[in-house]
């Protein structure tokens, strides 16, 4: 099963989005990672824009927090591996996520270089920021709230002289590994905190961690939710649904109508720029579909294998006249290493 987002385009082209629609789509396609929602297809129709993607049953980490759940500290030290490895995936694509939060199954806290940017000469953010938030998501997780009480309505200044003066407070009940652990995250200085896996990877109190198996999803998660409940409000699902102007599920009856409609003179056409736009969306969408793309991969990749193999009979038989000792030696050694 997959969950599925669709868009409504009018909607997209009044609010100025489908750029950012095409942007998302863009990234998600050249993404694929174990700990990521991936884009499996994307398609569309007259009104709106689909993106199918990886479905996750077992809700929000911000959800099962409201939920009063204890997260363990072996809990804890599975999800810092297992965003550790999705972090540095992203990074190796040059992409910052900038928005790690429960909410987004991570967390939301900006790292203090981020609030510099607002200051005028401050300098820009990088990297290090979403390892700042892995350290916040564990911290949170841990403790059940932050340790910085920032809210939106927060002004500028004060979040900068609250970073220069409070200290972030360690419960004595946690072992000091993970406290070492968190501390390095939670470095305010950006060069000076872990910001790569390679980092992450040589804490001490991550020693003992089999990353193949993290990466595997071979290890026990220490919280597991439960399968048989909604892991999530089904008040704000159901609001969703009052509040769509135009639900799916009579999207068929809807386009029939509008297509009755087209050849009466009750037709009301919609404005020049607004089709204009419309037709732009429908020719530049990007239609994507996953399981083709690794079908093509795998054929190109034995159609690959097939030349290799028939290349180095070859190779092997030009070398029939020449010193086949030498040359077979140094061939076995160099397919080899």
């Amino acid at each position: 099963m997959y969950a599925m987002k669709y868009m409504n385009k009018q909607k997209c082209i009044e609010r100025d989005e489908v750029r950012n629609v095409f942007r998302e789509l863009q990234i998600m396609r050249g993404l694929d990672h174990p700990f990521l929602v991936n884009l499996w297809y994307s398609f569309q129709d007259e009104e709106d824009m689909f993106m199918v993607v990886d479905l996750l049953l077992g809700g929000d980490l911000r959800y099962h927090l409201q939920q009063n759940v204890h997260f363990t500290e072996g809990a804890v030290k599975l999800y810092i591996c297992e965003l550790a490895l999705a972090l540095e995936y992203l990074q190796r694509f040059h992409i910052i996520h900038r928005d790690i939060k429960p909410d987004n199954i991570l967390l939301d806290e900006h790292a203090p270089e981020v609030f510099q940017v607002y200051v005028e000469g401050g300098p820009g953010y990088s990297y290090p920021v979403d390892w700042w938030s892995l350290g916040i998501t564990a911290y949170e997780l841990l403790r059940g709230w932050r340790p910085y009480e920032i809210h939106s309505a927060t002004p500028i200044d004060e979040i900068l002289n609250m970073f220069k003066v409070e200290r972030v407070h360690y419960s004595s009940t946690w072992c000091k590994g993970m406290v070492a652990l968190l501390k390095k995250l939670l470095t305010k200085d950006p060069e000076s905190r872990l910001s790569s896996l390679g980092d992450v990877q040589s804490a001490p109190y991550l020693a003992d961690m089999n990353w193949d198996a993290v990466f595997e999803k071979a290890l026990t998660p220490g919280f597991v939710p439960s399968k048989g409940r909604l892991n999530c409000d089904p008040t704000f699902e159901l609001e969703e649904m009052i509040l769509e102007s135009r639900p799916l599920h009579k999207k068929k009856k809807r386009l029939a109508k509008n297509r009755s409609k087209d050849g009466t003179k009750d037709s009301c056409p919609l404005n020049g720029h607004l089709q204009q736009c419309l037709e732009t969306v429908r020719k530049e969408f990007i239609i994507f579909n996953r399981e083709k793309l690794r079908r093509q991969q795998g054929q190109t990749s034995q159609l690959l294998d097939t030349e290799g193999r028939a290349g180095s009979q070859t190779q092997g038989k030009l070398q029939d006249g020449c010193n086949n000792n030498i040359l077979g030696h140094a061939c076995s050694r160099g397919c080899s290493s």
